[in-house]
């Protein structure tokens, strides 16, 4: 993993920045409310049209990289993200009002754009680079951790620079982009692809696509469900957070952000150190994630009991902790079991429905904040035991056939028996 160090680091930015690009909002959804004259719903939309139309493209993305090559999807989709971010700046200097909110959400929905070929193409790309299933994991671990330190900073630095002029992170995204795409140009190096999937046709690659999910679909839907609830936990309690900091407690600007950058730091550590411990051992990724879900689901039924702002942000540490122990080991799991032929595109499918818990998180919860707190943190609560209950029955890793001892157990991956161009895969 030495030699690939600054691959990895390059690599390691793209989630770091589009995760800035999205969570520096979360702080200053108040202040834009009140800004534009839009209501706590009309405000969460910011959020949710980022991640929708990222969850219609990603599955797309994930295609064109697997026939055309990683690096290929993520320059240009890291391009369309700053585009994105200008436009939506401009909008906030220029405009106001309604013409202002609908012209940021049109630059929102190009950020979502870009972000499909941005994010969810790193992680097929980190599983192409390694070929030691340790070394994978621990990089993806970083990679994870990454995405999760940019949770950790965004708050405070949203809050920061919102202190300063309303509309400054929008202004943050294309400068942060333009860092990531040099990082990207010079410093990572493609492997070289064995396969040509650049004659596959797409309607090949479909039924390959089909045959994998068909093969695979207990533990691969399982994993895909997982993922979108831990990152629907994970918005849906910024959200509230976010609100109820400033609404009730009347925090603002850096000091609100470093309340919310506590449980995202925790998450952050946890992240760091499930890659860096599970290793190869896919038994321990499977029980590492099924404890994660556990203390998320656990922590959310306790914050129920009582609205008081140490309590649920006590709470909230430890499901931020139960949310980064699954998350890496998900990624592994998922990223190991798949060939690389058909790796960015299962991926990407992945991406989306992590996506699809973004964008859902914030306006669910905004939608049950005039609820009973015991309502919606038992609603949020129940999200959680599903996701634990699919970890323990339908993520099952098994030994193989000679292998014997609690590190020699994984999941068992079949490779599809699928028609290929020139024949059948062997």
């Amino acid at each position: 993993m030495q030699s690939k160090k600054w691959d990895l680091v390059a690599l390691a930015s793209i989630p770091l920045i589009m995760t800035l690009g999205n969570s520096m909002l979360i702080p200053i959804l108040p202040q834009i409310s009140k800004v534009l004259g839009i209501s706590s719903f009309e405000v969460s939309m910011l959020i949710t049209v980022y991640a929708v139309v990222a969850i219609l493209l990603i599955p797309i993305a994930g295609y064109l990289s697997d026939r055309f090559g990683r690096k290929k999807i993520i320059i240009p989709s890291l391009i369309i993200t700053a585009a994105g971010g200008a436009v939506s700046a401009v909008a906030a200097w220029m405009l106001s009002g309604n013409a202002a909110y609908y012209v940021i959400l049109g630059g929102r929905f190009l950020q979502g754009i870009g972000a499909a070929g941005a994010f969810p193409i790193v992680i097929p790309l980190v599983g192409d680079m390694f070929k030691e299933e340790e070394k994978v994991s621990k990089s993806l671990g970083i990679i994870e951790t990454s995405n999760t330190f940019g949770k950790v900073v965004s708050p405070i630095l949203g809050a920061a620079l919102g202190i300063v002029v309303w509309f400054l992170p929008f202004v943050a995204i294309p400068i942060l982009c333009l860092i990531s795409l040099v990082l990207v140009i010079f410093l990572v190096k493609t492997p070289e692809q064995k396969n040509n999937n650049s004659e596959q046709s797409l309607r090949e690659f479909l039924k390959t696509t089909k045959q994998v999910l068909h093969d695979k679909g207990r533990w691969l839907y399982a994993i895909f469900i997982i993922g979108g609830i831990a990152m629907f936990g994970t918005f849906g309690v910024l959200f509230y957070l976010s609100e109820t900091l400033e609404s009730t407690y009347q925090l603002h600007g850096v000091l609100k952000g470093l309340v919310l950058a506590i449980p995202l730091a925790l998450l952050c550590l946890a992240s760091y150190l499930a890659g860096k411990f599970t290793g190869k051992n896919k038994a321990a990724m499977k029980w590492t994630a099924f404890a994660g879900m556990t203390l998320l689901t656990v922590s959310l039924i306790v914050t129920g009991f009582s609205d008081q702002i140490y309590f649920v942000v006590g709470m909230m540490t430890l499901g931020g902790i139960g949310i980064g122990l699954v998350l890496p080991c998900m990624d592994t799991l998922l990223t190991e079991g798949i060939e690389k032929e058909q790796r960015g595109t299962i991926t990407s499918l992945y991406s989306s429905m992590r996506f699809i818990g973004v964008s859902l998180g914030p306006p669910v919860v905004s939608l049950l904040l005039g609820a009973n707190h015991w309502v919606m943190f038992g609603a949020l609560a129940a999200v959680a035991a599903i996701g634990g209950l699919l970890t323990l029955f339908a993520v099952k890793p098994e030994a193989k056939e000679g292998d014997s001892g609690g590190n020699s157990y994984q999941v068992e991956f079949k490779k599809p028996q699928v028609l290929e161009k020139k024949g059948a895969l062997p």
